[in-house]
């Protein structure tokens, strides 16, 4: 196989070369609303790894992605907190044999911490890929949540980019009894 980033042959999607030089996650924090956000990328950074996400080979992109990010994050939060935690990806809908949302949620799977997968559903399917914010907020995803009550979780998405999906998915946790501790996301669109 070879790297999808430089090319050269690799056992890995990304060839560790390109994840200790190109893909060196730096985690940023943006609250909207009342919801603290953490990012570990910047979303030009690896655009075109996240692009991959419905084609054949984004599940081995994401989920590469989500060792290299998400596993560390979990087992670092988990060292000084050690409370049982809900992990809750946004939509955990299957397109093209796997959801990307899953890959991220089922690599913080730690002892105390449970990924909820499919919990949080969207009723609307719409893409709001290249979409304005007056589309967004015109058109909201609409989530249902079957999940316990009296849970505190950790919210996973792809990317965040108005951070209107993030707070729709928090006010649907919090109506239906969940504690939204934060969110996590591969990377953030805005940039500084």
């Amino acid at each position: 196989m070879r790297c999808f980033s430089c090319t050269k042959l690799s056992l890995n999607i990304l060839c560790q070369k390109c994840q200790d030089t190109l893909f060196i996650p730096t985690v940023t924090k943006r609250t909207v609303g009342t919801l603290e956000v953490v990012s570990f990328f910047s979303y030009s950074a690896v655009e075109s790894l996240l692009h991959t996400k419905h084609k054949p080979e984004g599940y081995r992109i994401y989920k590469a992605l989500a060792k290299m990010t998400m596993c560390p994050f979990i087992e670092k939060f988990m060292e000084t907190d050690d409370r049982r935690l809900a992990i809750i990806g946004v939509d955990e809908r299957i397109k093209n044999g796997y959801s990307h949302v899953a890959l991220l949620t089922h690599a913080m799977k730690y002892p105390n911490a449970v990924p909820l997968h499919a919990s949080l559903m969207a009723k609307n399917g719409v893409s709001y890929s290249g979409k304005s914010l007056q589309y967004r907020l015109e058109h909201p995803r609409e989530f249902v949540y079957h999940g316990p009550w009296g849970v505190d979780a950790i919210l996973v998405d792809d990317i965040i980019t108005t951070g209107i999906t993030l707070q729709e998915a928090q006010k649907v946790l919090l109506e239906n009894g969940v504690n939204v501790l934060f969110a996590l996301t591969l990377a953030d669109a805005q940039e500084k």
